[in-house]
């Protein structure tokens, strides 16, 4: 149950905040150097959280980031 709301809350993730959190990535970029340059930037909990879900892929821009955040179930 816990996971399921969990996973409500992460879908409702404002994407332009979300990019904010990732300001000065260099693309293309692994999932563990999207966490890392969010926590750099002071993400809050959620965004981490969101981040760490992401399958373990290289994303080769901002858009990408976003597609693959707006995809998760």
């Amino acid at each position: 149950m816990l996971l399921k709301l969990r996973n409500t809350f992460m879908a409702k993730i404002n994407p332009i905040q979300l990019q904010k959190h990732l300001k000065g990535m260099d693309y293309p970029a692994s999932r563990e150097k999207l966490v890392k340059q969010a926590q750099k930037n002071g993400a809050d909990d959620n965004a981490i959280s969101v981040l760490e879900q992401l399958p373990d892929n290289e994303y080769t821009s901002p858009t990408a980031v976003s597609q693959a955040v707006s995809g998760m179930k």
